[in-house]
């Protein structure tokens, strides 16, 4: 790459293009790469690099994508947080099979991720819930998330009731709410690159052990 098209690049907030993909040795754990990627996007500046996309099917083959934060990740997965009412859940009871997507276009990065979601502990869920602001946590008693609002207010007076409810104590956790983890089969690190010759490094979950390859961009 010319320097003029590294400058072209760092202009249109193509960091990554211009910079060299770090070492990843046979040997590499992809959630320790993971781990270095997440980083890099919270250093350079990126609104929300937690946010994901989700994407899952149902029982009847329809697809459906949102996005979420990831709260946590560690060697058994990637884990967020919702209402287990909601459509997403409902779908991810029907059907465990999973895709997350990060996206990073300040750094010119993608993170594929394909697996299989389970909940995660009621404990889990109850120290997540826990720690959130308790406009958040009285904000998941009052959404009876996916479900239609029948009036105007009705989300404003469910959240005054559950607010008046728990004023002067400690909001419980609902059992309807709480964590899904993402166990990851599959995970494909995607780096941008000048005259779209991208990086795709590939991670495949075999018996336990994971096999590394590349593919064409």
């Amino acid at each position: 790459m010319t320097f003029l098209e590294k400058l072209r690049c760092l202009f249109t907030f193509g960091q990554g293009v211009a910079l060299p993909l770090p070492e990843i040795s046979a040997d590499t754990d992809p959630i320790t790469l993971f781990d270095l990627w997440f980083k890099d996007a919270n250093k350079s500046g990126i609104l929300l690099p937690e946010a994901m996309s989700v994407s899952s099917c149902s029982k009847d083959g329809y697809p459906s994508s949102r996005m979420v934060l990831l709260k946590s990740f560690d060697d058994k997965g990637f884990v967020f947080y919702t209402n287990y009412a909601s459509r997403k859940s409902q779908v991810l009871e029907e059907n465990n099979k999973v895709a997350l997507l990060f996206h990073w276009n300040v750094l010119q990065r993608q993170i594929r991720i394909e697996g299989e979601v389970e909940k995660v502990t009621r404990e889990e869920s109850a120290e997540y819930f826990h720690s959130r602001d308790r406009g958040s946590q009285v904000g998941a008693w009052a959404s009876k998330q996916s479900q239609k609002i029948s009036e105007e207010n009705e989300l404003a007076s469910r959240f005054k009731f559950f607010n008046d409810k728990f004023s002067g104590q400690e909001v419980p956790h609902p059992e309807f709410w709480g964590g899904w983890r993402v166990k990851p089969k599959y995970i494909e690190f995607w780096q941008g690159r000048a005259s779209r010759l991208h990086d795709r490094i590939c991670f495949e979950e075999n018996e336990g052990k994971w096999q590394q390859y590349k593919l064409h961009p």
